[in-house]
């Protein structure tokens, strides 16, 4: 009896935190320091120095890190920014904060689910002044393509890498290509501190100014003002708390460190996902000839046969231990992007002429993303694809 013939109960995501990071952890707590401090500033200069960065900075979450993306490179009410559709909805909302528009772009194709460089060209305006280049599900966007585009219209770019840790391209790591690089550590990311996220920048002025914000713009840190007595400080600029904790910092150096083993072992599942569903008629393998590209794997999606009833298909996976999830629902689709909102929230009716996204919207009911995690072994791999190539057939089938 094969691994495929005996139902599993299959993990959709799950992380690598053990006694490491256990350890980690109880060190800091003996420590009785738990706010950000030196834990903090080594996890920053370990994550830079993989970067190939000067400096890097770490926040309470992926969206903390786009927010301070935002303030940092003066985005302000009335400017718009082009971003995917096909992505979590942190980057439109932290614009729409602001009263800053989120324009939403094409991707490229079924095969390659990243922002589309052309499209973006298309929706450029008077009012553009910023870009959000998403490396979805851990594959690059073609970011070279839009820095040139960027620099010719006088644009600023941020890279959201919250898919992509540390993934080498010829112009460098995703993240250090564009202005600012925002990533996450949610708990199903590549690396996790459970919540958290890191900020990079080519300019040492925009870190630095991420830096002061991520504490209120007060100058001078907690431990300083402890050590001195002092009860005075400065506020220079408006800032916000989005200062991480040691206990993160913790567990992110022990991650960081078994990121690259993991990554390995991610490849060898989306290898076997490639080989074994090559010969399912008509299902929509993205990213599959990037085979020679380094990537993070950190989503494997699959595209569903047209005329497949996806719930149902969700269902009979339940069933056979095999949970599903869909990356993403497309933002310009969503209630509050697709009617528009309140003019003094700063946005107009997105749906007016420029927002019909032809890809986005032909993958959009087709999506499903299959589990991928450093946990999962080869043979779970093998398992999930026996079972989605049976949904099919039985679904074909009127089953």
């Amino acid at each position: 009896m094969g691994p495929e013939d005996t139902r599993r109960n299959v993990a959709f995501a799950d992380n690598t935190v053990g006694q490491e990071e256990t350890e980690a952890v109880l060190a800091v707590l003996r420590s009785g320091w738990l706010s950000a401090d030196r834990e903090v500033r080594s996890f920053e200069e370990e994550f830079a120095a993989a970067a190939g960065a000067e400096d890097s900075v770490f926040v309470s979450s992926g969206t903390a890190a786009l927010h301070l993306a935002v303030l940092a490179l003066g985005l302000r009410p009335g400017d718009e920014v082009i971003m995917p559709s096909l992505s979590f909805v942190s980057a439109a909302e932290v614009c729409a904060l602001h009263g800053i528009t989120p324009v939403f772009a094409d991707i490229v194709s079924e095969e390659d689910l990243t922002v589309s460089a052309a499209d973006i060209e298309r929706l450029l305006t008077p009012r553009t002044r910023a870009v959000v280049v998403m490396h979805y599900g851990g594959h690059a966007a073609g970011v070279e393509d839009v820095v040139a585009l960027a620099e010719r219209h006088g644009l600023r770019v941020i890279e959201d890498s919250a898919h992509a840790p540390l993934v080498r391209r010829p112009g460098g790591m995703l993240g250090t290509i564009g202005d600012i690089g925002c990533f996450s550590f949610f708990a199903t990311k590549n690396l996790t501190t459970g919540e958290g996220g890191m900020v990079l920048a080519r300019q040492p002025e925009l870190l630095s100014q991420v830096r002061s914000m991520r504490s209120h713009s007060i100058d001078g840190s907690s431990r300083s003002r402890t050590a001195s007595g002092s009860a005075g400080y400065d506020i220079a600029s408006v800032g916000l708390n989005y200062r991480p904790t040691e206990l993160a910092a913790a567990i992110g150096r022990v991650q960081l460190a078994k990121l690259h083993n993991d990554r390995v072992h991610r490849g060898r599942i989306v290898a076997t996902y490639r080989r074994d569903l090559a010969h399912i008629p008509d299902l929509g393998v993205p990213f599959a000839g990037r085979t020679d590209e380094p990537a993070a794997h950190h989503l494997f999606p699959v595209l569903l046969p047209p005329g497949h009833d996806r719930e149902r298909i969700r269902d009979r996976l339940r069933s056979a231990g095999v949970p599903t999830s869909v990356h993403y629902p497309p933002t310009h689709l969503m209630t509050y992007y697709r009617h528009g909102a309140p003019e003094a929230d700063g946005l107009r009716d997105a749906t007016a002429g420029r927002e019909h996204l032809p890809h986005t919207e032909a993958v959009a009911d087709r999506m499903l993303s299959l589990p991928l995690h450093a946990k999962l072994d080869t043979s779970d791999a093998a398992y999930v694809a026996v079972r989605l190539s049976e949904a099919l057939a039985a679904e074909g089938a009127g089953a």
